[in-house]
């Protein structure tokens, strides 16, 4: 793992859903999710999978910027598969928050979703949506000794709003006319994470042996609530649960996704990813700001 994600000792490991609070260099290749999504405005049910990659790169030692893209694969019940690529995605994280002492950061983040890049039939929107967040990170090594059965333990968090572009849109077929609307939404969700590297290092030695010595346990929830039109205070989301397995270099994640409410769905998916810390694979300028940065 990088020591762009140390707060003094303590180590985040990425997260599946939630985004992470600090800045880095990092290739996401691949993300995976795997589920089956409900029914809505009378189509059927949809067997959808979602490949993407990322790329992240520290502009400024406090300031990053991000890319990404994928590729979902839709098996509609009793229809014929499709694929299509997703709408490109931008990002810029500012981290204006690391506290050492209390293992505590902080930043915000900027995304745009670039409406019409991707292909329509498989989801992407045609209008862009943009999304203003607060991302926060603290770590518990600093409980009493009374405690320190707890200091493995951190959380984190999301508070932000998902801005569409565009209030709804109208389709015609034949003689019929449909109006989908695209609310704003409030993006709001958590995370718990229990480090087991973190117990062996500086709490008690267990004798876990490998991988469980470099497994981090999590459990996220990630909700979106609507603000306006008709879906105004309806809440979906979903609730995850798994682990990441931090090695050199090198993460590799996997959760549970279950639904919260019928709104999200019914059925249980899985999600997955491999992410690799350019600073630590391949070094050089890489693994350093673009500006700003030590020589």
């Amino acid at each position: 793992m990088s020591g762009q994600e140390g707060v003094g000792r303590r180590l985040f490991p990425d997260q599946l859903v939630i985004s992470e609070p600090f800045v880095e260099d990092e290739l996401s290749l691949p993300s995976i999710l795997h589920l089956r999504r409900p029914a809505t405005g009378g189509e059927s049910q949809v067997l959808a999978t979602q490949f993407r990659g990322e790329l992240k790169k520290r502009l400024t030692p406090n300031l990053e910027g991000s890319v990404s893209g994928g590729l979902t694969l839709l098996n509609p019940d009793g229809k014929s598969s499709m694929a299509g690529v997703d709408n490109l995605e931008l990002g810029l994280k500012y981290q204006f928050l690391r506290s050492p002492d209390r293992e505590a950061v902080a930043s915000a983040a900027l995304e745009w979703e670039v409406g019409g890049t991707g292909r329509r039939a498989t989801g992407a929107e045609s209008f862009d949506t943009i999304s203003p967040v607060i991302l926060f990170g603290k770590g518990f090594g600093d409980l009493t000794d009374a405690l320190a059965g707890l200091r493995p333990l951190a959380v984190s968090g999301l508070l932000g709003a998902s801005i569409p572009t565009r209030s709804n849109t109208r389709t015609t077929t034949g003689n019929a006319v449909t109006i989908e609307q695209h609310p704003h939404m409030l993006k709001w969700g958590g995370v718990i994470e229990y480090s087991l590297p973190y117990l062996q290092s500086y709490v008690r030695d267990v004798g876990l042996p490998t991988p469980f010595d470099r497994m981090v346990l999590l459990a996220e929830l990630d909700f979106q609530t609507a603000v306006d039109q008709d879906a105004a205070g309806k809440t979906r989301g979903t609730a995850n649960l798994g682990f990441v397995w931090v090695g050199p270099g090198v993460q590799i994640a996997v959760e549970a996704v279950a639904p919260v409410n019928d709104r999200s769905g019914k059925n249980v998916g899985v999600r997955a990813f491999l992410r690799i810390g350019l600073d630590e694979v391949f070094g050089g300028r890489l693994g350093r700001p673009l500006f700003g940065g030590p020589d």
